[in-house]
């Protein structure tokens, strides 16, 4: 490492040491600590320019500790010593380190963070990795956006146990728990106690990205959490396991023709199906062919055979016939438009329908008493 040998002996050397102002031996700093980070490294060399580092570390001069972080930050070059040393400095000299250096290890990290306070935690949190060695210390003993930081850096490894405890100590830090859901794996048991805990947008992200179990998406609807939950027939059309879902309903003496009717009409048919060939006892693919490929008596023979109120068939009726007549796009609006159609559908039939019957159609529907009426106007 000839370009620091003759470092320590040209006029930079002579700079750094005895240099009249911080910003001349700030400068000489810079420009030697550039020579070290990008020269090879022999054990000599390495000895030498760990020596080179602590005379600037302990420079009055915050300019000269500075030029050092900001060149050395990411650098292998930086002495352990020297880094636990800049570490404890003022926090423009100590945060770079913090944040970016590979001289401390799992042992150091976690001391810091169990000591060094607010900013240093924040700066931790956000390194490139971080083990469960320094994430157990931050559930316990982080602030809020230092554990909010750590829980949304993709990189720190969290212990099940240590997102437990994120969750106790910050159950009312949206912040915090926002940031433990959008984690790309979560443990159930975590995924689970964070439904009651979020706001509805951040549920509907952790149904919809993570496992959750029947009996805990039946809890979410059925309002067992304290906070408000996701309603129970969106649940339905989000669930990888409707089967599961329905079965769990069945159980808790849920699965009635008010929740089938309500689905219906939201156009989650494959929630229907299952809700449908569970009542009645059939295989589901037997009910999907009465309930959409066996004629007109199909869906009738299926519907009594499940033991459904039979004031109610004309509106599953409507709501199988506008499910296969028209196309759902995706859009906002497709929810609406449907539930428009199938009550134009079911107000115009024939038959005519007892007033009671319209009014039980109507309250079931997930819309406005006033909108509702506006459409049955209209048809």
């Amino acid at each position: 490492m000839a370009t620091t040998r003759s470092a320590l002996t040209d006029e930079d050397i002579r700079t750094l040491v005895k240099g009249a102002t911080p910003d001349e031996r700030a400068a000489a700093a810079r420009k030697i600590c550039t020579s070290i980070d990008r020269a090879p490294l022999t054990d000599p060399d390495r000895e030498l320019a760990g020596e080179i580092l602590r005379v600037m570390a302990a420079d009055a001069a915050v300019l000269v500790r500075q030029a050092l972080v900001q060149t050395l930050k990411s650098s292998p070059a930086v002495p352990r010593d020297v880094a636990l040393k800049l570490a404890r400095d003022v926090e423009s000299v100590c945060l770079p380190m913090l944040a970016f250096s590979p001289a401390f290890d799992d042992d150091d990290l976690a001391e810091i963070v169990r000591l060094g306070g607010p900013v240093r935690q924040l700066a931790v949190a956000r390194r490139p990795e971080l083990s469960r060695k320094v994430t157990d210390p931050l559930a316990q003993h982080g602030s809020e956006r230092a554990v909010a930081a750590a829980c949304a850096n993709d990189k720190a490894d969290f212990a099940e146990g240590a997102l437990q405890t994120v969750m106790q100590r910050f159950e009312a830090s949206e912040r915090v728990l926002a940031a433990v859901a959008y984690r790309r794996v979560l443990p159930l048991s975590v995924t689970e106690r964070l439904i009651g805990m979020v706001s509805d947008q951040v549920r509907d992200h952790l149904v919809s990205a993570h496992a959750i179990s029947p009996q805990t998406a039946l809890e979410i609807a059925t309002g067992a959490a304290e906070r408000a939950t996701v309603d129970l027939v969106d649940q339905a059309g989000r669930t990888a396991d409707v089967k599961g879902l329905v079965v769990q309903l069945n159980v808790e003496k849920r699965l009635t023709a008010s929740l089938l009717l309500r689905a219906a009409a939201h156009g989650h048919m494959t929630f229907l199906e299952w809700g449908v060939a569970e009542l009645a006892g059939v295989p589901h693919h037997r009910t999907w062919l009465m309930i959409h490929d066996a004629g007109p008596l199909g869906l009738r023979a299926i519907y009594e055979r499940a033991g459904l109120p039979a004031r109610l068939f004309p509106a599953f009726r409507a709501a199988v016939d506008t499910y296969h007549a028209m196309e759902f796009d995706g859009g906002a609006k497709d929810r609406e438009r449907f539930q428009e159609r199938m009550l134009q559908r079911f107000l115009t039939q024939p038959q005519s329908a007892a007033r009671e019957d319209v009014d039980y159609l109507l309250e079931k529907m997930d819309r406005t008493a006033d909108e509702v009426r506006q459409v049955a106007e209209r048809a």
